[in-house]
């Protein structure tokens, strides 16, 4: 005969057990309900490196949801410990929230009376940064701040471009190139520097490596490479020189405009009346700067005509509708929306020679520059951004690189930042 002690402490135990693992799965389930904000306004600690956690999480195929004009645009993700402990080893402000506050967010996110909207990020953007192996005597904001969010990025050049590389990425960024062949103009302050002769030397070594004549046709056939890897559906994001270079190269075809210290013969006397405008992204009706010994590629560029003293030298970013215009206002997400203007060899761009379907996303309008712009080109797009280093106004040949430890929080460099995660990003009903 069974012991009913016996018995009703089993009973106890098997219903203590039951009581246990009643507690595990709702706990559990608690957990699994939890989302991690990253708040992307004056609360946050680190903007930039939130960006980088942003970028960490699409590796290991989680979601992201890119909460546009909600917070500066913050970033909401499903809890998961290793999210939550990332960031704060890399000093990113994070708020633990339970579904029913993200749901919450979502829903007046959602309405129609909000300037806001949720786009859903799935996967990591291959990034592909066009710069020369051989160093030189200026720093790229791009792979800086790429370098301190910890962006991972491949450096490529012309030999990977002519050996038609770039289908391997979905993101390009052009370092301070140029792609008109003059080697930047930098020959009459500089021609005797070893750095400039290294420049001229491993240019022109590749343009006979690869079958050119010239470094400028080089440079031509790159930029119609790039073309085409945009209108397949690329994403091409450009600083300084490398805009309206560009341009200059796509618009010059087989024109001559190199004089004869730079490609051995002269630059044709009638280059500006041969341009092609419908060949460039971005500027139209521009006129060449053909010496050779003035530091300006063309009048594209405002940097010699600006009367701008640096006290009132800012730029304000347009305020775009995220549910009708999701693309710009992904590009402009930021907690500031007035951004302090910075030089550079291209430091803003005449707005006059701005094409009409040209999107124009920063500005400083009583100056007549256009700071930041953006344009679609078949299936691709493309963003070009004034001025050399957002956090050094006036950087010079020669100056360190610029520590972003210092500007954690820069809303210059989160407009580069944005265009990292625009590939990411697909518009789509979200669900939590």
């Amino acid at each position: 005969m069974e012991n009913p002690i016996r018995t009703k402490h089993l009973f106890k135990h098997t219903k203590l057990v039951f009581i246990v693992i009643l507690l595990a799965m709702l706990a559990g389930r608690q957990a699994q309900a939890m989302y991690l904000l990253i708040p992307m306004d004056s609360q946050q600690r680190n903007h930039l490196k939130a960006y980088g956690i942003a970028y960490w999480t699409l590796e290991k195929a989680v979601e992201v949801k890119w909460l546009l004009n909600y917070r500066g645009g913050s970033f909401l993700i499903q809890y998961i410990p290793d999210v939550e402990s990332e960031c704060v080893i890399r000093g990113v402000s994070v708020e633990k929230i339970a579904d029913t506050k993200a749901k919450l967010i979502l829903s007046e996110i959602a309405s129609p009376s909000m300037n806001q909207d949720a786009v859903s990020m799935q996967k990591a953007p291959k990034i592909a940064v066009y710069s020369p192996k051989n160093k030189q005597p200026w720093d790229d904001a791009v792979t800086l701040v790429l370098t301190y969010a910890e962006i991972k990025y491949d450096l490529i050049y012309d030999d990977e471009i002519i050996a038609g590389k770039l289908k391997d990425y979905d993101w390009l960024h052009l370092h301070h190139e140029d792609f008109t062949g003059q080697f930047g103009k930098f020959y009459a302050n500089y021609r005797n520097m070893p750095w400039y002769q290294e420049e001229v030397r491993s240019n022109k070594a590749a343009a006979e490596r690869n079958g050119f004549a010239k470094v400028s046709e080089m440079k031509h056939y790159v930029s119609e490479q790039i073309r085409s890897y945009v209108e397949r559906g690329g994403f091409l994001f450009a600083m300084c020189a490398a805009t309206d270079t560009y341009d200059i190269a796509m618009a010059a075809h087989d024109v001559d405009i190199c004089a004869a210290m730079f490609d051995g013969d002269p630059a044709d006397p009638e280059a500006n009346q041969k341009l092609d405008y419908s060949q460039t992204f971005a500027f139209k009706d521009f006129t060449l700067e053909m010496n050779p010994y003035v530091y300006r590629f063309s009048d594209i560029d405002v940097t010699t005509d600006r009367k701008v003293p640096q006290t009132q030298d800012f730029f304000t970013l347009f305020d775009f509708s995220a549910k009708w215009d999701p693309i710009p206002t992904m590009l402009t997400q930021n907690h500031q929306r007035v951004i302090r203007g910075f030089m550079g060899q291209t430091t803003a761009f005449n707005s006059k020679l701005v094409k009409a379907n040209v999107l124009v996303m920063g500005e400083n309008k009583a100056a007549g520059e256009a700071r930041y712009i953006h344009g679609e080109q078949g299936k691709g797009f493309w963003t070009f951004y004034g001025g050399h280093d957002p956090e050094d106004y006036r950087h010079l040949v020669g100056d360190p690189p610029t520590d972003l430890n210092l500007y954690p929080n820069s809303p210059g460099y989160r407009l580069i930042l944005n265009n990292v995660l625009f590939p990411a990003a697909k518009k789509k009903k979200q669900k939590t």
